[in-house]
């Protein structure tokens, strides 16, 4: 498994894992529901500021000469607390034929390194609360619970 940084040129391919992960969320929550009916209706913008942002970083998950996922990372910091430098893993999708071969492990462990290298001391991730397979998939990687998110529709 190999963790590459994203280019433009790798936008298209980008959109396409990232509206697929978008899409396997919709069934979640009512909140996920997806403004867009196709790949094709989701604008490359966004994912281009990524790519010129400093904070984030978008990754293609390559396997065997194929991508076969993507992962979204953001750095960020806590400046009153003594563990203040973080990178939270945003996106992790795996493509589903792919799954089960261990590459989400892989990128985790990767993305962990990086994050150390690079001057963090903490990862955070965050998932559907009723998504169990990832919440299963992040324990088993080392994660623990810390914190629940609440959201609510404004109507």
């Amino acid at each position: 498994m190999r963790l590459r940084e994203a280019t433009a040129a790798d936008l298209p391919r980008l959109v396409e894992l990232w509206y697929d992960l978008a899409t396997e969320m919709e069934r979640y929550d009512d909140l996920n529901a997806l403004v867009y009916e196709s790949r094709a209706e989701v604008p490359e913008d966004p994912f281009q500021a990524h790519l010129d942002s400093d904070d984030v970083t978008e990754y293609l998950v390559e396997a065997d000469g194929d991508t076969v996922g993507f992962a979204t990372t953001r750095r960020g910091e806590h400046p009153s607390r003594e563990y203040s430098n973080y990178t939270r893993l945003v996106n992790l999708f795996i493509e589903d034929g792919h799954r089960g071969r261990g590459y989400g492990s892989a990128v985790v462990d990767e993305v962990r390194r990086r994050a150390r290298e690079s001057g963090c001391d903490h990862l955070k991730v965050s998932c559907e609360w009723d998504n169990r397979g990832a919440r299963s998939f992040y324990e088993d990687a080392g994660f623990e619970e810390k914190q629940v998110e609440f959201a609510q529709k404004l109507d």
